[in-house]
């Protein structure tokens, strides 16, 4: 990965401090070089500029893997919702080395699901954690540790009953608060130390929507193509973060409604509910709702997990494009 840290690479610690002065400490840096310019600036023979790009760029490489070793990792590939049916489902839970995403309407939970997937990543592996701590990067600051807490007494009583295993629970979430799209961007660039040095084993974006839409107008020209852009790139950064360090990311998203071509040459409008239609087609025909951020993104995604309101206290979590209930309840 082109982001990757030259420390992360294999570069000795005295090249890597001396490249840092002259602000190169990424593989990207240093493989914008040419030969000439890594002996000028590393104080390195032409053979051994040319044997450090080389090594750099190796490590850059996707890694190979076989069907075998695939195959002899499965029990682990999985991190367990603790939702019995979504497990199920997910033949495991949520799967590790990749992006699920978690979309739904305004206000049905999706943060409160990122803060309980929180605490069970820092449980014990005895009780279905990853005994880890999590990287949570908050662009709604929706985030609250009272009600983290709160859910971790609630749902584990026995457990969290020793105030130092509160204390514990809470130390190892580390919060991110970015309110910009270059903020957010610049943040996934650096994480890599961040989960080294946190022990981090869950990663969760809340929310990748928001700051997109609130920044890029699709309806001006230009700005279609620099929003794909943008989170192509959160995306690639994403996705070699699960693959490296083996780690579930969770993200959540918004919905958006669309009006069929009827609807539309009628000019009729109509505030949807995610109840009425949960991700698929409506009566009539006059539209549907779906994740936002169009299909671009959708093909970043390798799992994708649908929040809708069952009543005023109750939420089903669904699978795929199109709504299905799963569970009679979701309890955070």
């Amino acid at each position: 990965m082109h982001n990757k840290k030259l420390r992360r690479a294999g570069v000795e610690s005295k090249i890597c401090e001396i490249l840092k002065h002259h602000h190169i400490e990424t593989c990207e840096d240093l493989l914008s070089l040419t030969p000439l310019e890594v002996m000028r600036l590393a104080g390195q023979s032409y053979y051994q500029s040319l044997q450090l790009l080389k090594s750099v760029s190796q490590a850059c490489a996707p890694k190979i893997i076989t069907a075998q070793q695939l195959w002899s990792q499965r029990r682990d590939l999985c991190f367990s919702t603790s939702l019995t049916e979504l497990d199920r489902l997910l033949q495991g839970g949520l799967p590790r080395g990749t992006i699920t995403e978690v979309t739904g309407p305004s206000g049905c939970g999706k943060s409160q699901m990122c803060m309980m997937l929180s605490v069970l990543a820092t449980l014990p592996c005895s009780m279905g954690g990853l005994d880890s701590g999590v990287i949570y990067i908050d662009t709604e600051s929706a985030f609250s540790a009272e009600r983290l807490l709160e859910m971790a007494q609630s749902r584990f009583p026995d457990y969290f009953s020793v105030p130092e295993r509160l204390l514990e629970t809470a130390g190892r979430v580390h919060l991110f608060k970015e309110l910009t799209c270059q903020e957010v961007l610049t943040r996934l660039e650096r994480l890599e130390e961040d989960i080294i040095s946190c022990g981090a084993g869950l990663v969760i974006l809340d929310s990748v929507a928001s700051v997109v839409r609130k920044e890029f107008d699709t309806s001006l020209s230009g700005n279609l193509t620099q929003r794909s852009n943008l989170l192509g790139r959160q995306a690639a950064t994403l996705k070699y973060l699960a693959q490296e360090f083996r780690m579930p990311v969770v993200v959540t998203n918004q919905i958006t409604t669309h009006l069929s071509e009827r609807a539309a040459s009628s000019s009729l409008s109509r505030r949807w509910n995610a109840t009425e239609v949960p991700g698929g087609e409506a009566e009539g025909d006059s539209g549907y709702v779906t994740a936002a951020l169009g299909n671009t993104w959708s093909h970043n995604v390798n799992t994708r997990l649908i929040v809708q309101y069952l009543d005023a206290q109750l939420r089903q979590v669904s699978h795929g494009a199109v709504a299905q209930p799963l569970l009679n309840q979701l309890e955070y």
